[in-house]
């Protein structure tokens, strides 16, 4: 039992019988003075409804059937409509009364003892109740505890949502290029992220991020991943010197080995040029009047494991009209109901027909195809999908 929670119960005899209360303080004075039992007494049910109002710590009603003003069946019906699992009612009556005891547990009394009482019964008869009304108690207590938690994981995820771009077109004055991207996470908060920022009038700042792990840690990193690549990003400074930067500081502050994939890239709005870095990261691809293309990897290793690692970047050139995909693995990784990933080839398949649209297209399209891959199979991973058409200045 949880001595803890049973301490905090006090027991309620419900008797018109006045000789009762010294009577049951004699028989329990040791039980009294040790805390194990608390005793508060009433003289008919309308005085025990009171006593409920005046100490909610009641977990235990001891009523007798006949009493003036309110008898104890109509104080069960009352109880009843409380609707208080932790509070327990035990009857009190005479053993011929069985008529009564009958429609007492029918109206919900946990138990019952018989006149003449006998008060070891009667203690075995306490210490039952206490029992299940201790085990009640404490699971009440787990699950206000778990709708906190859940509470708190929406605000969680409410927060990690608005940390994200979420309004599209993001630049709407700015007809050289356009930007969709899509998060959608496995659990209430996820570990993916994507960003974009304009470095200057010329250049886009674009991220896309796989933080290791799921959950709150997963999402706490990856916040602290997406907000000190932004940060140093709009320093200006190259690709490779940026992940360098954010790696060292990942790297001082890393807890529990946690790591990220990141795949960042600063796209000239002039000239359609990217300079970019990859991570560690799942290869984007480029879509083009020429096909499909994966982007070439850089042979930079994920951020938060290796300080001073020496990143290196590559460019790419995209010619007006040209999209770049960039995803991360909780799409190539969706299963289906036979554990067969959704693949490398079907996302290559998938990229290969969409010759032309919109980007939205483009990332809703790709979201359908994981979804009707996996069949209805809980999500796994997170899925996060971003797309950068580049049109060029007129």
């Amino acid at each position: 039992m949880n001595a803890d929670i049973q301490s905090k119960i006090k027991i309620l005899v419900v008797d018109d019988e006045i000789d009762l209360e010294p009577l049951v303080r004699q028989k329990f004075r040791r039980q009294i003075r040790e805390g194990v039992y608390d005793f508060l007494f009433a003289f008919n049910g309308l005085e025990a409804l009171a006593k409920l109002l005046e100490y909610p710590e009641i977990g235990i009603i001891l009523s007798d059937i006949n009493m003036p003003e309110m008898d104890g069946l109509t104080l069960l019906t009352k109880l009843k409509e409380l609707k208080n699992p932790g509070l327990k009612t035990v009857i009190v009556s005479a053993y011929g009364d069985m008529d009564n005891i009958r429609t007492a547990m029918n109206r919900g009394a946990f138990d019952f003892v018989t006149k003449p009482v006998n008060f070891e019964d009667l203690e075995i008869t306490i210490n039952k109740t206490l029992e299940e009304i201790s085990i009640i108690r404490q699971s009440q207590e787990e699950h206000d505890q778990l709708v906190s938690i859940r509470q708190d994981l929406n605000t969680a995820r409410e927060i990690q949502q608005a940390i994200l771009p979420k309004t599209f077109p993001p630049f709407p004055h700015r007809s050289d290029f356009n930007i969709y991207a899509s998060m959608i996470a496995a659990k209430e908060v996820g570990g993916d992220f994507f960003d974009f920022f304009m470095i200057d009038d010329d250049r886009l700042g674009f991220v896309i991020g796989d933080v290791s792990g799921k959950g709150v840690p997963a999402a706490i990193f990856m916040a602290v991943s997406r907000t000190l690549i932004r940060a140093t990003g709009l320093k200006a400074i190259p690709a490779a010197e940026c992940m360098h930067y954010v790696n060292n500081l990942l790297c001082n502050e890393s807890v529990s080995c946690m790591f990220v994939t990141v795949f960042y890239g600063i796209l000239n709005t002039i000239n359609g040029e990217v300079e970019y870095v990859n991570a560690g990261h799942n290869p984007p691809y480029v879509l083009s009047e020429k096909g499909l293309k994966k982007v070439e990897m850089t042979g930079g290793t994920i951020l938060g494991c290796i300080e001073n690692f020496q990143y290196k970047s590559r460019k790419l050139t995209l010619a007006p009209g040209d999209r770049l995909f960039l995803y991360t693995d909780g799409v190539t990784e969706a299963f289906n109901k036979d554990n067969v990933a959704y693949g490398d080839d079907r996302l290559e398949l998938f990229l290969g027909q969409q010759a032309s649209g919109s980007i939205e297209d483009l990332v809703k399209g790709a979201l359908e195809e994981v979804n009707e891959h996996s069949m209805g199979i809980p999500q796994s991973d997170d899925i996060t999908l971003v797309s950068i058409c580049f049109t060029g200045r007129v």
